[in-house]
């Protein structure tokens, strides 16, 4: 890995795991990934914020994009706000080095 592929600042890898800082969307078309909002990877999630729909759909989005069962995904911080931190442990894939590369 080159210090460019670490270097997003919504991106940490700790132990084996990856942490992402989110700023998140509900109620959008469809779920993609939208570029950075400051210091956060802008997602934006086809689900209503409402009774934990657009969790749910963040996680299954995230589990799916890094090649891991759900349980792999946690929702670190930000339960009931747009300012989350996810985190993936054992990532199979990697699309977060193309959405840094696309986002900036």
């Amino acid at each position: 890995m080159t210090a460019a592929m670490g270097a997003a600042p919504w991106r940490r890898e700790k132990q084996g795991a990856l942490v992402l800082t989110l700023h998140v969307q509900p109620g959008a078309k469809r779920t993609e990934v939208a570029g950075v909002h400051g210091t956060a990877l802008r997602i934006r999630l086809a689900a209503p914020p409402v009774d934990g729909k657009a969790n749910a759909e963040l996680r299954r989005f995230l589990a799916d994009a890094f090649g891991v069962p759900l349980r792999n995904v946690t929702l670190v911080r930000g339960d009931a706000s747009r300012q989350k931190a996810v985190r993936i442990e054992a990532p199979a894939l990697r699309p977060d080095y193309a959405w840094g590369a696309s986002a900036t």
